[in-house]
């Protein structure tokens, strides 16, 4: 079964469909590192302002990572919806973190 981008919410509630089955939390965890080259450019970019481009495409790919992992896991529930999706990031330690992707997989019908 698929879950289609429309069917990923942050809110509760899933317009047009009421929800059939709630089958719990899922999840994706990614923990990506800064590599030295991204740090030396990163530094480099700081230095004259503005949008630090790569560190921002580092964590957009971390982030769409952890939501296709979520997904995936969603999937593997049987799900055909995500409600109340969300995105947290910490710093594990200096240059590695962690994102991770979460919300709670569901069976929707259609109304």
């Amino acid at each position: 079964m698929s879950i289609s981008t429309d069917r990923v919410t942050t809110t509760f509630q899933l317009d047009g469909y009421h929800v059939v089955q709630n089958l719990g939390i899922v999840r994706g965890i990614v923990v990506r590192s800064r590599s030295v080259v991204g740090r030396f450019l990163g530094g480099l970019q700081t230095l004259f302002g503005g949008n630090i481009t790569i560190y921002t495409e580092l964590c957009e790919h971390a982030r769409k990572d952890a939501y296709d992992l979520m997904v995936l896991h969603a999937q593997q529930l049987g799900a055909n919806a995500i409600m109340g999706f969300r995105y947290d990031a910490t710093e594990v330690m200096e240059g590695l973190t962690e994102v991770l992707a979460y919300g709670t997989a569901c069976i929707v019908e259609k109304n």
